[in-house]
């Protein structure tokens, strides 16, 4: 089993492709607002240029093994609407986490996030049998935790002093996980809660 291969993931409403450089200029319009970027490990690149830098950020992680990195596309239109990624890729120990995530703030609150996170999560725990998934976030960014716990995510702890922040102060970090026994009960309520959030756009 290949932890490495980065196939796309297709569903109804979003697509996980691998990211290019082909993606920047519609990764740049999704972004565009500076909001999306307040607890992100990245500054907001305000313009063109400075997003083809961002992917290229991501693309020198992904070669150093550091990441497999994911644009996310908006279905049916084909719109960019943010990027995601598994990192901290551990098959001796099959685990893995999810993150490096954002969507542009017209897709929030539809059904792309879910989606895209019943994508990631099938294949890290249908496919690639994995035994546990984390998740991390700044301690400050309420609205990140609420939404990893909506997934049935469990908090394990917080990792103080974890990460330096773009403005140079110290992040401490959340850190949550999903089991894989814990996987079956958290997609039934995933797919409950896709039927019921509004297409994007």
């Amino acid at each position: 089993m290949d932890w490495w291969r980065q196939p796309t993931l297709t569903g109804n409403h979003v697509r996980l492709e691998p990211l290019t450089l082909e993606h920047a200029p519609g990764l740049h319009a999704a972004g565009r607002g500076p909001s999306v970027w307040t607890h992100l490990s990245a500054r907001w690149p305000s313009d063109l240029a400075a997003t083809t830098a961002y992917i290229e950020s991501h693309l020198a992680a992904q070669a150093d093994g550091d990441r497999l990195v994911y644009a996310q596309i908006a279905l049916p239109t084909g719109r960019v609407a943010g990027v995601t990624s598994y990192y901290e890729i551990t098959p001796a120990h099959r685990a893995l986490a999810i993150g490096h995530t954002w969507i542009g703030t017209e897709f929030q609150r539809t059904a792309l996030n879910t989606e895209a996170k019943l994508l990631l999560l099938g294949r890290a725990f249908e496919q690639l049998a994995a035994l546990r998934v984390v998740w991390h976030t700044d301690v400050r960014n309420e609205r990140s935790q609420r939404a990893i716990e909506r997934l049935g995510a469990q908090r394990e702890g917080l990792l103080r002093q974890h990460r330096i922040r773009p403005d140079g102060t110290l992040r401490d970090t959340v850190q949550y996980s999903m089991l894989a026994g814990e996987w079956p009960d958290a997609r039934a309520a995933l797919r409950k809660r896709l039927a019921d959030a509004p297409a994007p756009v």
